[in-house]
């Protein structure tokens, strides 16, 4: 130990002070537990709360609003001389991230959680030394991983935060270019592209693979992709960036298509948005017996203990999904199992949600997974143009389609696309957590006029007694 570092003892190290860090913090001082969270952030919520989730959400009900207020004209509402200003804009935004994160602080000391800011490397399996502000030696009963992920960074492009930006320097809304470059098109990609485009950018997405979103399902991305064509969203599928150069205040973009074909674009500003890779490396897991997969993701038992009996791992560092709520989850079960109390993450399904215009989300078994799990299908599907409450709110596109066992009917799926769906998935996360059948969706009185109908008529027209639309009678198959 180097002469004037502090030496501190605990019983839960805690490291990250994100979704699943703080809640495993947080949950472990409620059960008595001495804790020391460690964040090498001045401030906690991590990579969700200051960079991620919620300024990309306020982004995105921002110009969602502009939306609306264009739209008002259909509904006999005249608005005039409608202006963004990008810097109060962004103020607002920081605003809210400064209250959360002054919130989770409060929480902090009133349960007594101790908060040390600075960078944590493990020393051995209950040894920790932190540097920075933080500087000093951690002895730990047990320690939890809860570092997170970052942006995963093209080779031969450089991120200089300026012409080429992760989604980081993006919600920075420093300004709002005429003509911008997303390479890649997962949710990150699409999400700002929804924001610039409200704004008026020229929007250009590039995606390597032959859809948008890979991995969800084409129906559901199809009904995005039409959205985005248009806003006047260019999308490029099977297309590669094989070259940026920044030309003064413009970037040269050099692309080649899966067939060869070349295109040269001129652009003012380039998103990089290719996915995330967990922030393992660097924190000293070789001086432990915590063991990484290949591409770099921590091996987590259902207690979420690794191969090193004291140490446990949380959130996007132990893989797919990488979600905040999945994290926080995660952080009460091993919280809970420090403890000494009968946990696992043992949840039937991790709901997803693209906050795309419309939302995308789902939870569950995909008609193709459930089919390829032995399933035999039974599925409904009810669109919102067949919804009074749709209509009324100007947002007809988009549809709810559940999935279900045709030999019991218990609902294995659930996928939705649509206005505020975001908000309707819970309901069905609930109902695959709980066993139910489509009888039990379709004979629960929902509230009428409302979105969340929609479901209940899905699992209606499974059942093949739709009344809201015309489903012919066919043969369980």
């Amino acid at each position: 130990m180097v002469m004037g570092e502090i030496e501190r003892e605990t019983d839960v190290a805690v490291i990250g002070g994100g979704p699943g860090g703080y809640a495993a913090a947080f949950r472990a001082a409620d059960l008595g537990l001495e804790v020391t969270l460690i964040e090498a952030a001045p401030a906690l919520g991590g990579e969700c709360l200051h960079h991620g989730c919620i300024p990309s959400k306020a982004l995105l009900t921002a110009t969602h609003l502009l939306d609306r207020i264009a739209a008002a004209h259909s509904m006999g509402i005249r608005v005039e001389q409608v202006s963004v200003d990008a810097a109060a804009m962004n103020q607002w935004k920081e605003a809210i991230l400064a209250q959360l994160a002054k919130g989770l602080e409060q929480l902090a000391v009133r349960r007594g959680v101790e908060i040390v800011h600075g960078r944590a490397v493990f020393a051995g399996s209950r040894r920790i030394r932190i540097s920075d502000g933080g500087a000093g030696t951690l002895t730990f009963k047990h320690a939890i991983i809860a570092t997170g992920s970052r942006p995963i960074h093209l080779p031969g492009i450089e991120i200089d935060g300026q012409r080429v930006m992760t989604s980081r320097e993006a919600l920075q809304l420093r300004e709002i270019p005429e003509r911008l470059l997303v390479i890649g098109g997962g949710y990150i990609g699409l999400e700002l592209s929804s924001v610039y485009a409200r704004l008026g950018s020229r929007v250009t997405v590039v995606e390597l693979t032959e859809q948008l979103l890979p991995g969800i399902e084409r129906d559901l991305v199809q009904v995005v992709q039409q959205t985005l064509g248009k806003r006047g969203v260019e999308i490029h599928l099977h297309t590669k960036v094989t070259g940026l150069q920044s030309e003064g205040q413009h970037v040269a973009v050099s692309l080649v298509q899966e067939n060869g074909t070349t295109q040269a674009l001129e652009v003012d500003r380039v998103l990089v948005a290719v996915g995330r890779r967990p922030n393992t490396d660097g924190i000293g897991l070789e001086q432990t017996r915590v063991e990484v997969d290949d591409r770099g993701f921590i091996q987590v038992d259902a207690q979420r203990r690794t191969t090193d009996a004291r140490i446990y791992a949380i959130g996007d560092v132990t893989g797919e999904p990488m979600l905040a709520h999945k994290a926080a989850r995660e952080g009460k079960v091993a919280a809970e199992v420090i403890a000494g109390e009968p946990a696992a993450f043992d949840n039937v399904t991790v709901p997803a949600v693209v906050f795309t215009e419309p939302e995308i989300a789902l939870c569950g078994l995909s008609e193709a997974q459930a089919k390829a799990a032995g399933y035999t299908v039974k599925v409904g599907r009810f669109p919102f143009r067949a919804l009074g409450r749709a209509l009324t709110l100007n947002a007809t596109d988009g549809f709810v389609k559940v999935i279900a066992d045709a030999e019991r009917d218990v609902l294995l799926g659930v996928r939705m696309v649509g206005y505020d769906v975001s908000d309707l998935i819970s309901e069905a996360v609930l109902a695959i957590e709980m066993g139910a059948q489509l009888e039990d969706l379709a004979a629960s009185i929902h509230p009428h006029p409302t979105l969340s109908e929609a479901l209940a008529e899905a699992a209606e027209v499974a059942l093949q007694r739709a009344i809201h639309i015309y489903h012919p009678r066919t043969k369980t198959g």
